[in-house]
């Protein structure tokens, strides 16, 4: 008999993209899994910019520098909670995100000229064309892909299906 406490957690990927409004859409998803299974669930952010995009690579970049200050997912919600903006506005938006909640952004904006993040975003969307991502969002968990750019309708009670399966 294992000690749950000491079970790793399941790994739920999400293959998002800061300027995509399905991935706003999909936050609320996103965060009531977080809010519902806590450390049990390992939310793991994964990179991929669409081309149709022209600030998404460094949206993706700078979401890395604020992993790196310890708040990765706090500036993810940020910034996709205005993602129209940051059509407008690009880059300068990330900086304004990250000292508005209390990061480096002179740090941000070397990280964007330094390309110090570029090979985590690079690696992100080359497994994700691997593995069949086309858009986002997309989840995978236990080997299952779940397209989310068609339609959230029905993911959240799938991936809580599968979790709670795993968990048992």
């Amino acid at each position: 008999m294992t000690d749950s406490s000491s079970a790793r957690p399941v790994v739920l990927d999400v293959w998002c993209e800061l300027q995509c409004p399905d991935c706003h859409a999909a936050l609320d998803d996103v965060r009531a899994l977080r809010e519902r299974y806590g450390d049990r669930l390992d939310v793991r952010l994964r990179h991929f910019p669409l081309e149709k995009h022209k600030h998404a690579y460094a949206a993706a970049q700078a979401a890395e520098e604020a992993v790196d200050q310890g708040k990765g997912w706090p500036y993810v919600e940020a910034v996709l909670a205005r993602n129209e903006e940051l059509t407008a506005k690009g880059e300068p938006l990330l900086l304004e995100v990250a000292a508005g909640l209390g990061l480096d952004a002179e740090e941000f904006d070397t990280a964007l000229i330094d390309g110090r993040h570029l090979l985590i975003v690079d690696a992100d969307q080359a497994e994700g064309k691997a593995i069949g991502v086309t858009g986002t969002p997309t989840y995978v968990i236990d080997g299952e892909r779940l397209d989310g750019g068609k339609s959230q309708e029905g993911l959240r009670a799938r991936i809580e299906e599968i979790v709670d399966r795993l968990l048992a």
